[in-house]
């Protein structure tokens, strides 16, 4: 059986016996005024406007309550322009043939004569029918505009929570790597251990403070990158075989924050860097105009790991889904693996200010 998303189910908006209570007082008014032509009326008055507002109340009705849900709302505009003129025409010729013989009858102690000629009936009728569609039509919009901007506010809550999770699924996973780069320096005994701490102690400031903003430049994010590089410096004895090429036209491009760097985690995770001399590294950058390409190329290397195979799905993964939320139908991601290379290529074809 299939569900129904409840929020996606608009609540009940229209309160009938408010709406008819107000439509028709305010009718009522108006039209007692132009019965008694701004005279004081009489009692005379009082009765042949509630028998008339009864005879145009029907058709009102009827339009409000089966021609507009039931053909107007569902497009069926022909039916409903057929219907509108029918009901009009049916219930103006009911108003001029029986109003006064009903009135004559329940008031025998009055004699009535029309307040208004055919044409004036007419026209009466055709107001009341076209504002009360009109005022139904406006209250429509007026709350469904309400339940839209509703709708959008608990949707970018919704967009917001998922790219908090998914970043808080990054920062462990980055801080995991690093600190496994600096348990081998210890286990090494290296001088560099001290500097390498600094270092990450300026990554990891940037990770939880710095990009802690929905836009960030382009600039910082590559800075971030430089550091990571660098920050492997003191573990790879083949830093010459990374390559990292920047063509930036504009520093200042606003890109989402922590997008690049779980691909540049997980090309020195799997290349090998630090053990082959055939290993490499291969990271352009460039950016013209709105258009921002990210590639990352190094080579494969099958770890028999189950657990480094899963982290590394979870960055992966975690950059798909960034990229759904804040570049929707605005970026590609490609994956192309061979026997011997792994490359990601990222493709952003607006600014993050204008993805949405």
């Amino acid at each position: 059986m299939k569900r129904t998303n409840k929020e996606a189910i608009p609540k009940k908006i229209h309160r009938p016996l408010l709406f008819n209570v107000v439509v028709w007082l305010f009718s009522y008014v108006i039209l007692l005024f132009a019965f008694s032509k701004g005279n004081i009326p009489i009692k005379i008055d009082f009765a042949y406007t509630i028998g008339f507002l009864i005879t145009v109340a029907i058709p009102v009705l009827i339009n409000l309550y089966l021609l507009i849900p039931k053909l107007l709302k569902r497009e069926k505009y022909v039916y409903y322009a057929l219907g509108f003129i029918v009901n009009l025409i049916l219930f103006t010729k009911l108003n001029q043939w029986f109003l006064e013989p009903i009135l004559d009858w329940l008031y025998p102690n009055y004699f009535f004569i029309s307040y208004t000629s055919p044409i004036g009936v007419n026209t009466i009728f055709i107001i009341f029918l076209i504002a009360t569609t009109l005022l139904k039509l406006a209250e429509d919009w007026f709350y469904f505009n309400r339940e839209e901007n509703r709708r959008l506010k608990l949707d970018n809550q919704h967009i917001q929570m998922q790219l908090t999770s998914l970043r808080s699924q990054i920062n462990p996973h980055f801080l995991f790597n690093s600190l496994n780069v600096i348990y081998a320096l210890a286990l090494e005994k290296k001088e560099e251990t001290k500097d390498a701490i600094v270092q990450l102690s300026d990554i990891l400031r940037y990770v939880i403070y710095d990009s802690n903003t929905q836009t960030i430049p382009l600039k910082d994010e590559i800075t971030l990158l430089k550091n990571y590089i660098d920050f492997h410096k003191f573990r790879s004895h083949n830093f010459k075989n990374i390559q990292f090429n920047t063509t930036v036209e504009n520093e200042n491009y606003l890109v989402y924050p922590m997008l690049l760097l779980p691909l540049v985690e997980n090309s020195f995770k799997h290349s090998t860097i630090d053990d082959s001399g055939n290993a490499f590294i291969t990271i352009q950058i460039l950016q013209k105009e709105h258009t921002f390409v990210f590639s990352i190329e190094n080579n494969s290397f099958k770890t028999e790991n189950p657990v480094s195979e899963e982290y590394s799905g979870i960055g992966l993964e975690n950059i798909k889904n960034n990229l759904e939320l804040v570049y929707p139908n605005a970026h590609t991601f490609h994956v192309v693996e061979t026997k011997d290379t792994f490359a990601v290529t990222i493709t952003l074809t607006k600014s993050i200010s204008n993805a949405y």
